[in-house]
């Protein structure tokens, strides 16, 4: 039977509560499987599972009743290894890399940040900023509307002044928010997100965290900036290549 991984905790951490269940339909019944000063919250894997919202509830769920009392290194949503062996072999292989990172993380959170730019008053900043932008604009405006050539030019400018205040609105969020936080991870670029950045904080200065987060918002009103969080240090595990399913975070 396959290991279903939630996460990896010291082996000295609380109990979990009875008859706490996991991934699965029925749910299948969390279980710890002990290697030196190490542990593994585990269940039996489902046959065949799926990224549903209820089996991924049941998989944050578990791990928030575990980090409830105590740091938990939170592994990645679907990670299976062959079976219990297997797991408490990579414990064994990896301790001294667990151990480490259990310490580093506890009594701290990840807080994820994506900003995007509201189009309107990115457009409208830009427009500000550029006298030649304006000139050009208004060149055209005086024109009827200018040529195509001339409104192609105008738009390919506009378009670099964008990317080029995305850029610089990316490094404000990070610089900004950088010095709250233990670490940083950057996340990968996707469309729609001119920053994607987990940050890992303390729990006891979360309020602060998002209290800048706050203040960056009312400073550039021309982000439009998201939070999600507290949630566990997914960003922050660092595995190796030989984890117990192969990866962690997400």
């Amino acid at each position: 039977m396959s290991t279903y991984v939630y996460g990896i905790t010291a082996r000295s951490h609380a109990a979990l509560p009875e008859a706490l269940g996991g991934v699965g339909d029925p749910p299948r019944p969390v279980r710890v499987l002990a290697e030196g000063e190490l542990a593994a919250v585990v269940s039996d894997a489902p046959e065949e599972l799926r990224p549903k919202r209820k089996e991924l509830l049941a998989h944050q769920n578990v791990l928030a009743e575990a980090g409830a009392d105590g740091c938990v290194l939170p592994m990645r949503f679907g990670s299976i290894a062959p079976d219990d062996k297997s797991v408490t072999s990579v414990l064994a292989e990896r301790a001294e890399h667990y151990l480490e990172r259990l310490q580093a993380l506890d009594n701290k959170v990840e807080y994820n940040v994506k900003a995007s730019h509201v189009e309107e008053a990115v457009l409208h900043q830009v427009m500000a900023d550029s006298p030649e932008l304006r000139a050009l604009a208004e060149a055209n405006r005086q024109a009827g509307g200018g040529t195509y050539e001339q409104r192609l030019q105008l738009g390919e400018m506009v378009a670099s002044a964008v990317k080029a205040r995305e850029a610089e609105d990316a490094a404000g969020v990070q610089q900004t928010l950088e010095p709250l936080a233990a670490a940083t991870s950057v996340g990968p670029e996707s469309t729609g997100w001119l920053a994607n950045v987990s940050f890992l904080v303390d729990r006891d200065s979360a309020a602060g965290f998002l209290e800048a987060v706050e203040e960056l918002r009312k400073a550039r009103s021309h982000l439009d900036v998201r939070v999600n969080g507290p949630l566990p240090p997914y960003s922050f595990v660092e595995p190796g290549p030989s984890g117990p399913a192969g990866s962690a975070g997400e």
